[in-house]
């Protein structure tokens, strides 16, 4: 017997907010001589199994803000396209140079129209970013990833 709409959308949901889960799992908490950065991003993305993304953002650094832009592919289960707003945090950032570089990714999200996004970056300098928050489009992801951050 098929599945009603309302089940099929409950199944989605739980899905969605289980890799999220999944991607957020691993706690960052930065060390005394470390400080930690609050970091909003803005990105666009598209893919079918290949995905690709391009944005920018704002990293919030001792007092300071620094405006930085985002490049990135992901390989796994990508289709559709979204716009995603993503707030969080960046730990064991020993100056504001160590944010720039190059972060592999663990991420999902699921978006009908709207839905939620989360991922979890790391960059060869040791520094950890843990961001989350809505997007809109369509789109069902689980992937592996890599991303390019430079400062403006």
């Amino acid at each position: 017997m098929p599945q009603s709409p309302e089940r099929r959308v409950r199944r989605r949901r739980l899905m969605a907010m289980l890799l999220l889960a999944l991607g957020l799992a691993v706690p960052a908490t930065p060390s005394f001589a470390q400080a930690a950065g609050h970091v909003r991003v803005k990105i666009v993305k598209a893919g079918l199994l290949v995905g690709g993304g391009i944005g920018s953002g704002t990293l919030v650094y001792r007092g300071r803000t620094y405006p930085f832009r985002i490049t990135g592919l992901s390989f796994g289960i990508t289709a559709g396209a979204t716009i995603g707003r993503l707030v969080g945090w960046a730990s064991d950032i020993r100056e504001v140079g160590d944010f720039v570089g190059t972060y592999s990714s663990v991420g999902g999200g699921f978006a009908l129209v709207g839905g939620v996004n989360g991922v979890h970056l790391r960059n060869e300098k040791g520094v950890t970013i843990v961001l989350q928050g809505p997007k809109a489009g369509l789109e069902l992801a689980a992937n592996l990833g890599t991303i390019v951050i430079s400062l403006r």
